[in-house]
């Protein structure tokens, strides 16, 4: 048995009370777990199933390359934002988002301190951080665009161009880019709210272009709204 803190991606219930974890752990990196009896009547656990909680499990590591299954959880960070809408939007969002993204990923604890890092910034009610975000997976993944002179960012490419070669890139949303990946602190930048949905959907067409398999996240039409 081992010990693992990792980020709730996503669960799946198995049976009349059972569940089917996935999870982002510091130590292992992306993965699944087997977590029995939590959905019966007397097992208050169940509580702490929630998107992006981060959690300490006891894992009992068995043989062979079965799924390992949980003996016991326990919450390691008190995040209050589940009863916010617009956090819990976000959260439902992030955690959609990174349940693909990072299916295959080992360890990384610049993933998992960003991860942190961005709950952090939703308990300040920061609505827009899972932009910047989304922006700083792309940076550690190695995808994020290189910087240069051009005024219009090519999502194929990854570069600046001086030539506007796709409708969501335009110059006010290409410098946004440019100013979230230059900047020491990107959380401080303010995207005004009339940007934000055109800005999302060109962090999308992004992935879908660097981002192997990438598939837009069914909860994108609750967070746009937000937006609204």
């Amino acid at each position: 048995m081992n010990s693992q803190n990792g980020f709730l991606l996503s669960f799946i219930k198995y049976g009349e009370n059972d569940a089917v974890l996935h999870c982002f752990t510091e130590d292992d990196g992306f993965q699944t777990y087997f977590l029995k009896g939590v959905y019966t009547k007397r097992n208050k656990k169940k509580a702490l199933l929630l998107p992006l909680n981060q959690l300490n499990f006891s894992v009992n590591t068995g043989r062979g390359n079965g799924i390992q299954s949980v003996s016991k959880f326990e919450l390691t960070k008190n995040n209050d934002i589940y009863t916010d809408i617009k956090a819990n939007t976000v959260i439902f969002f992030v955690s959609d988002f990174l349940n693909q993204v990072l299916r295959h990923e080992n360890k990384n604890p610049n993933i998992f301190f960003c991860i942190d890092e961005f709950t952090d910034q939703l308990t300040q009610k920061n609505y827009q951080s899972h932009l910047i975000f989304l922006i700083k997976i792309l940076k550690i993944q190695g995808v994020a665009p290189l910087l240069d002179e051009g005024k219009y960012l090519d999502p194929e490419t990854g570069t600046f161009s001086f030539n506007s070669i796709h409708h969501l890139f335009n110059e006010e949303i290409s410098l946004i880019w440019k100013n979230i990946i230059s900047s020491a602190d990107p959380y401080q930048i303010k995207i005004h709210s009339s940007l934000r949905k055109n800005f999302l959907d060109s962090l999308l067409v992004y992935y879908h272009y660097h981002i192997t398999d990438f598939r837009t996240p069914t909860s994108l039409e609750v967070i746009q709204q937000i937006f609204e």
